[in-house]
């Protein structure tokens, strides 16, 4: 089974694994490039996988009810929203991510690719 580990190591992981665990985040976005990156191929509906804490233990299945690609200026707010991180907004929620990957190395314009990936918890966790 594949895994996910989700946003850096540390607070920020615990914050958005705490999210899913509560139910309130029930998808999240990757850079398409990544995948490449990292010679990964692109989830698919019905797919489990792990999620991951900061140890590397699996603390949740996760499985995949949608997954599209798409540019990162057509994400919508539905797809944010489900996000769960509490963004007031679509542009807000943009804003946070741009700054997450800018960080991270990867600056993103509203014509990268992303991955939107929605998720449910398996019932065995």
């Amino acid at each position: 089974m594949r895994a996910l580990e989700l946003g850096f190591p540390g607070d920020l992981r615990d914050r958005l694994n705490s999210l899913v665990l509560t139910g309130a985040k029930t998808a999240t976005t990757c850079l398409l490039d990544e995948y490449a990156d990292e010679s990964e191929v692109l989830e698919h509906v019905g797919e489990r996988q792990a999620l991951l804490d900061n140890a590397g233990r699996r603390i949740a299945t996760l499985v995949y009810t949608r997954v599209e690609v798409m540019p990162f200026g057509e994400v919508t707010w539905e797809h944010a929203r489900a996000e769960g991180e509490g963004d007031a907004s679509l542009d807000a929620w943009r804003d946070v991510h741009r700054r997450f990957w800018e960080q991270a190395g990867t600056p993103v314009d509203d014509r990268t690719p992303v991955v939107c990936l929605a998720f449910r918890m398996a019932e065995d966790r």
